[in-house]
């Protein structure tokens, strides 16, 4: 198991974006959360399998189609074996 905290930069808040996270979490059989950042960005700690992780954060750079990225910054985390689901926070 993978996990990984990534950091969503540009026009991302107000776009759907951690709505759009869950569902592509729940497809990708992830775990983990999203919330908004002080600093306007979107924060996701996800984690599962590899690839699918790898596949979700391919997908942020794309984001819903209200959102327009500017940036994707993903650095490794521990795994937290109590994250079930997906939470939006």
């Amino acid at each position: 198991m993978m996990g990984s905290h990534i950091s969503i930069y540009g026009e991302v808040q107000g776009s759907g974006f951690r709505s759009w996270a869950k569902e592509q979490s729940t497809k990708l059989n992830l775990a983990g959360w999203a919330r908004k950042a002080s600093d306007g960005s979107i924060e996701i700690f996800i984690q599962g399998e590899i690839e699918a992780v790898n596949s979700f954060i391919s997908l942020c750079w794309d984001g819903p189609s209200f959102s327009h990225v500017e940036d994707v910054l993903v650095q490794d985390a521990d795994s937290d074996e109590s994250l079930k689901g997906f939470e939006i926070y």
